[in-house]
């Protein structure tokens, strides 16, 4: 007596990842965000804090991208409130 098991009855449908993961730029939309920020890291030493507005300007480029780089997600979440937050500081008057 033989016992087959029919795995084709159950069909696995392959969906992308919530987050981790986005598609390559492959017609370089937003290749000269990617540029500026891989030159400040060679400029820093490889120094990612230095390179933050940089990199937080290239998620934007790919999340404003029409043909869908990156899925829209508030830049807060994406850990850059604190650069969104920061105000310049006012220059106190000359009298």
């Amino acid at each position: 007596m033989s016992t087959a098991m029919n795995f084709s009855t159950k069909s696995f449908k392959a969906r992308p990842p919530d987050k981790g993961a986005f598609p390559l730029d492959h017609f370089g939309e937003c290749a000269a965000f990617k540029e500026q920020f891989l030159q400040c890291l060679r400029q820093s030493g490889s120094e990612s804090s230095a390179c933050r507005p940089r990199a937080m300007a290239y998620l934007q480029c790919r999340m404003e991208r029409r043909v869908q780089l990156m899925a829209n997600e508030p830049l807060e979440k994406l850990g850059f409130k604190d650069l969104i937050d920061e105000k310049p500081e006012a220059k106190p008057e000359k009298l």
